[in-house]
């Protein structure tokens, strides 16, 4: 193999330093690390969707061999909950009503694997086995677990004060605008279609260690993440202590695609243990653990719709997209179909849009950013419209899009989302696939395929990606007595590999 020196500069290839530890099983993930004196913590979790609880006692999992500490809801009154930074405002401007995360339920739960109790003991099977004795007295309720018939008249309502499962409302275009566009259409395409939720599945479990210093009066935790600045100053708001009373660590991390990111219940049970133990403790999720309670992604059911004139050229859009965000208010849960519909026109040339979103209490899991952050959603929904418009008016996939591409000379071009887009030859990269692909070659790998008797399709999409945000960390350079420059950042390791 010859092995290329990249150059030297901003933007350049760089060779990958950290693959061959990965592909010898050298990593070091949280889960790995052994302090001395570790204990283990199990989480005790509900098993129904939706009940009020009593716990009548914990007196028989305390006394159990090789427990050192028993906690429950009632212990944790000083904590504070795990708030979402980003909660959506209602049409009328007002801030919708949150329902934040508690880290540990005290008389309701609300989905299956609520978290209801915490205990630590010698190793995780000891811990499991004790929490197995404490006496949860649940009194089940019908649950809300659809996103189609969440607002229905006679679903179970989450959050009963609230008078509705609707979490909150945002509207993005001009309604007007866009029914004057459907007014003059010749044609209209609508569909109706369901995003389904999903859970992400990476290789490594989540994890976490909880250290807490006397003589630093500082907690230390150890965590594969996504992000330690934005865990350090989440859990600082929980403890209610400062940014610099918690260190978070992340070592290496085997995947994270989104969920990784965000601050669990189990981070402040960790912490809350070990202070109060004076001995590091962990929890190790298992797989099943990871079905039930780490965020998941997506749940959206859509209709839309899409204005043409007689040669199939878009006048207008309509959106109405229900997204089911879960029984509580995850850490960017609201976030995520906002920045989705932001690119909700693409690289076509859309003059009026009209989209409404609405975020949806279930008793389920909560949902937040998985790959791609709602932007996927944006792009499977357009582009699956813009194939039912090229069937609806018996056009190519190629040719309706070609039609519709914002043109060269219009940039730069603001969209009706008030994105700006510098730049952009779409119909010729769409053309470059086209010949890769050797699209119209096809219908004769397709009767090929019949005739062998396999089945062959073949599909077009187009989409455009935003910008990333800008990084969180800091940067630290230090110039040396010696002449030699010491530069600490934060950055770190995200899960891919």
């Amino acid at each position: 193999m010859t092995v290329v020196t990249p150059k030297f500069g901003m933007g350049a290839s760089v060779l990958r330093r950290e693959d061959q530890a990965f592909l010898k099983g050298l990593g070091r993930y949280t889960d790995d690390i052994q302090p001395a004196g570790l204990l283990h913590g199990y989480v005790l979790r509900s098993p129904v969707a939706k009940a009020s609880f009593t716990i009548g006692s914990t007196e028989a999992a305390k006394a159990a061999p090789g427990v050192h500490l028993v906690l429950t809801g009632a212990d944790l009154a000083h904590l504070g909950k795990l708030k979402s930074g980003v909660m959506q405002r209602q049409p009328d401007g007002t801030k919708a009503p949150t329902r934040d995360i508690p880290v540990l339920c005290r008389d309701r739960v609300n989905y299956v694997g609520d978290a209801v109790a915490f205990v630590v003991a010698d190793s995780r099977a000891l811990a499991q086995d004790a929490a197995e004795l404490i006496e949860v007295d649940y009194e089940g309720e019908d649950a809300a677990s659809g996103t189609a018939t969440a607002l229905d008249e006679g679903t179970p309502l989450v959050w009963p004060e609230l008078g509705s499962n609707r979490a909150f409302s945002y509207h993005i275009g001009d309604k007007a605008k866009t029914a004057a566009a459907f007014a003059r259409a010749a044609h209209v395409t609508r569909i109706e279609f369901i995003n389904n939720r999903l859970v992400c599945n990476y290789m490594e479990p989540r994890s976490a260690i909880g250290e807490w210093s006397t003589q630093e009066n500082r907690f230390v935790l150890t965590t594969g993440s996504q992000g330690v600045h934005s865990m350090q100053y989440i859990l600082a708001d929980v403890f209610k202590i400062k940014k610099n009373q918690l260190r978070v660590i992340t070592p290496d991390v085997g995947g994270g695609f989104g969920p990784k990111s965000f601050v669990y219940r189990e981070h402040p049970l960790v912490l809350e243990a070990a202070k109060r133990l004076g001995r590091p403790v962990k929890w190790a999720g298992d797989r099943t653990e990871h079905f039930l309670t780490d965020a998941q992604g997506r749940d959206n059911v859509v209709t839309a719709e899409m204005a043409m004139d007689k040669d199939g050229r878009f006048l207008g859009m309509r959106v109405d997209l229900l997204a089911n965000i879960g029984a509580y208010i995850s850490q960017y849960g609201p976030f995520i179909p906002y920045i989705g519909v932001t690119m909700s026109t693409g690289v076509y040339d859309i003059q009026a849009l009209d989209v409404s979103v609405t975020g949806l209490y279930t008793n389920t899991c909560p949902v937040d950013a998985y790959r791609g952050a709602g932007r996927p959603e944006a792009a499977f929904l357009l582009e699956k419209l813009v194939d039912a418009c090229a069937h609806d008016l018996s056009l190519p996939v190629e040719e309706i899009r070609r039609r519709n591409f914002i043109r060269p000379q219009q940039f730069p071009y603001r969209t009706q989302t008030d994105r700006l887009y510098d730049t952009g030859e779409f119909a010729g990269h769409m053309d470059r696939a086209i010949e890769q692909a050797e699209w119209q070659a096809f219908p004769e790998r397709l009767a090929q395929s019949k005739a062998a008797g396999k089945i062959r399709g073949i599909g077009m999409a187009t989409y455009i990606e935003a910008c990333a945000f800008p990084g969180s960390e800091p940067a630290f350079v230090e110039l040396n007595g010696d002449g030699t420059v010491t530069l600490k950042i934060g950055t770190q390791t995200n899960g891919q590999g």
